[in-house]
Formats: structure tokens, sequence, C-alpha cells
């Protein structure tokens, strides 16, 4: 199955914020909200495929960032690759032009990431 073209539409993507205001870093979350944290981040491995599927993305890895360069609060970013993605096998970020979704496309990726994730 090919991969999707050249953001939106090149790579399957979550981010997780926590909805804590202030938040820089990971060491920053209690050690019970870290273990949250990462339980949330595996949780998205099957929302990440199942949008993948869903959008003719085959996702064969998950890569996993806490960057903050640009946005200092708190959040990691789940994005599903491909061995022939745009940026593979190097980072996504700065990486070709954004190419959003429709709607129609969002909405299929959401209610697939929904279903996997039980919500």
């Amino acid at each position: 199955m090919p991969c999707a073209p050249a953001t939106g539409r090149r790579w399957p993507w979550l981010i997780l914020i926590p909805g804590q205001p202030g938040l820089r870093e990971i060491e920053d979350l209690s050690a019970a909200d870290q273990a949250r944290l990462m339980a949330e981040i595996v949780s998205c491995g099957p929302a990440i495929r199942a949008m993948g599927q869903r959008l003719g993305f085959p996702v064969d890895k998950l890569n996993v960032g806490a960057l903050g360069n640009v946005t200092a609060q708190l959040h990691v970013h789940i994005v599903g690759r491909c061995a022939k993605d745009p940026a593979w096998p190097g980072p996504v970020w700065g990486v070709g032009v954004a190419e959003p979704l429709s709607a129609d496309q969002i909405k299929k990726a959401m209610t697939a990431a929904a279903k996997a994730l039980k919500l």
C-alpha cells in the first residue's frame, strides 16, 4: 500500500497537551502525571494506526517527540511513519510544505481515532 502524498496528508499525527497551565517539560509533571502521560502516548498508537489506515497511509513506525522549541507549553507529538514517506528516515519537522486534509478526511481520521481510543 503506498504512503499518502507528501502534514495533514503526509503523516497521521496526534498531539497530547497536559491540561495544566505553565508546564514546559515532562519533568514538571508529578510522577503520577508522568505515568499517565506515558499511558496516553501508548494508547495513541492504535489511534494513529487507525487514522493511517483510514487515510491510506500504512503506519510502520511511531515517532514520539516533545520538542517545545517553538511552543513552550508542554505537548507531545505522536506521528505515524512509513518507510516510503517524504521524510523517511529523518524527522518530519521542517520537511516540505503543509498539505491540509479536507473536511471529509478530517472527519474520517477523527472517527477512526475516536473508535480506536474507545471515546
